[in-house]
């Protein structure tokens, strides 16, 4: 059977969980193993997919099309797998579907409980991806902090798979905060003491500790958490803020902790292979000059709402020397006369996906100044329909262009309704039942920019939206000057557009930050960058 890894978190929130299981599962890849990773969050949502970014942070696409948490992005990074709904499932739908069983009869009018029932589906969702993704290794992240009320049927369920298990076969690595205190000039263990004390509390005893601090921890501070916590010295690990998460798993590698969680498994030390993470590492160290790129959107009081859109930049900042400054720009706060203020100093502009109507015409305004500014563009599912609405508002005389979906919003009509739903979707009383979700192709029409990039002819990209680019507009557009760079193979949807007379302005339909990668960036992102770089050498060279 596969091998299974838990891990668990203690102390605080945000200590960095999915860093340290990503982390892992590259240095077990490396080795030569199968890697497959899971998210399990205890809330009762049934996916983040509904749930605010200001609150949750972005929503991660699969190719098959489950919104999930923004760690299964982390895991897809760091172990360049493409993972699937399996991966992430959350206490709301277990419960729903324990309810919808219920309901059927399906326990013949027995009552229904956390133990045995809840646990139960659990177990069989933590078999179910390793049976379906053939790892050998299956790594599961368990969302909170120990001792949340919620995340207690996660960790019994894996106290029970454990059992059920054997030793050998499953094991627990407890992440935990080593804080340091300015007033006595050292680190504290307490805290840890406390979170392992906790865990083992409800039957879960560690085999290691990931101490997390933004000091040193030295052998001694280890080996007092190893003695209160009753595990080996050896298997208490540190784990110090880093310059890059990317730095994360050369340091646990130095410390041996696959080795060591290899041997705790019982399977054999397989020569580790890091040479492409240690060169993206080198590189990422001696990043030439920096670039300013603008992201305008609407959720940018909190950064992880465009994690993969700010990760899939640096990989390309990586790959071609560079450094990218990324500055997030509310699109409410972008108004004509103040635009240039904002968006002069910038060497390319970035419109990011999202819904609703509200920072929409900031979007626009930011469009419209890099088309006009021959500034590099790239769009992004919500930034390619407001590049739609810009282009045809400016250009192809289509005054008040719009998205039906935010004449919806503010009750308002538009006689240019560029953006809308097809006529398929129109009758469907389910909003969910109406988006596109997951791996669609797109064929790419040649010697575009699009082309160009990605070098071949049939892409695919994730999707994530409900609203079209209207066909009966599409060949007044492409009068106007419009170049339609990729379409559905049936030629039905328009996939990606660009301008001819641009240097670079190019939209894309999908989420194509999602399938970026440290090693190997994005062809869009890789592309755009390298516009963005030419911008700022041209820039600079006048003014010297």
């Amino acid at each position: 059977m596969a091998k299974h890894i838990f891990v668990t978190g203690g102390v605080v929130s945000s200590l960095g969980k999915g860093i340290t299981a990503s982390s892992l599962g590259h240095l077990l890849k490396a080795r030569g193993y199968r890697v497959t990773m899971q998210k399990v969050d205890p809330y009762l949502n049934v996916d983040p997919g509904t749930m605010s970014p200001f609150q949750h942070g972005e929503v991660f696409v699969t190719d098959d099309g489950h919104e999930g948490d923004l760690d299964l992005g982390h895991y897809e990074r760091f172990i360049d797998e493409n993972l699937s709904r399996e991966s992430n499932f959350t206490a709301g739908a277990i419960y729903q579907s324990l309810i919808s069983k219920e309901r059927r009869g399906d326990f013949l009018g027995g009552t229904v409980q956390v133990i045995p029932h809840m646990t139960n589906v659990i177990k069989d969702r933590l078999k179910r991806i390793a049976s379906q993704s053939g790892a050998d290794i299956v790594i599961t992240e368990i969302g909170g902090t120990v001792g949340d009320i919620e995340s207690l049927p996660f960790i019994e369920a894996a106290r029970q798979f454990k059992r059920d298990a054997d030793e050998r076969n499953a094991i627990f690595i407890h992440v935990t905060l080593v804080p340091y205190i300015a007033a006595a000039h050292e680190v504290k263990t307490k805290p840890t003491q406390h979170s392992v004390k906790e865990l083992r509390s409800i039957g879960v005893h560690p085999d290691f500790i990931v101490c997390r601090s933004d000091h040193p921890i030295t052998s001694k501070v280890r080996d007092k958490i190893a003695l209160f916590c009753d595990v080996p010295h050896e298997n208490v690990l540190s784990c110090v803020d880093a310059s890059s998460i990317y730095k994360v798993p050369l340091a646990l590698h130095e410390q041996g902790f696959d080795h060591k969680v290899l041997r705790t498994l019982g399977l054999d030390i397989r020569d580790i292979n890091l040479n492409d993470w240690i060169s993206f590492n080198t590189r990422l160290d001696k990043l030439g000059r920096p670039i300013d790129v603008a992201v305008v959107g609407k959720y940018v009081s909190l950064p992880d709402a465009y994690l993969s859109i700010i990760e899939a930049l640096g990989h390309a900042g990586v790959h071609h020397g560079r450094k990218v400054n990324v500055h997030l720009i509310d699109g409410e706060t972008l108004k004509a006369d103040g635009i240039k203020k904002l968006l002069g100093q910038m060497h390319g502009i970035l419109v990011p996906g999202g819904f609703g109507v509200r920072a929409f015409e900031g979007k626009i305004a930011a469009i419209n100044y890099a088309r006009v500014n021959k500034l590099p563009f790239l769009g992004i599912c919500l930034g390619l329909q407001a590049a739609i609405c810009e282009f045809a508002r400016n250009v192809a005389n289509m005054p008040g262009a719009n998205s039906t979906e935010f004449a919806e919003e503010t009750s308002e009509s538009t006689a240019y309704p560029v953006i809308d739903l097809m006529p398929e979707q129109e009758d469907i009383d389910d909003l969910g039942g109406t988006m596109r979700l997951g791996s669609y192709p797109c064929k790419l029409k040649q010697r575009t920019l699009a082309a160009k990039a990605y070098g071949e002819p049939i892409i695919y990209e994730r999707h994530r939206h409900r609203y079209e680019v209207n066909n009966s507009y599409r060949d007044a557009l492409v009068a106007a000057g419009l170049v339609i760079s990729g379409l559905s193979p049936d030629e039905r949807l328009v996939e990606m557009i660009e301008l001819a007379d641009h240097p670079w302005f190019v939209a894309s339909q999908g989420h194509p930050e999602f399938k970026s990668r440290p090693t190997r960036a994005h062809p869009l992102f890789r592309e755009f960058v390298r516009a963005a770089i030419a911008t700022s050498d041209a820039t600079r060279s006048n003014e010297l």
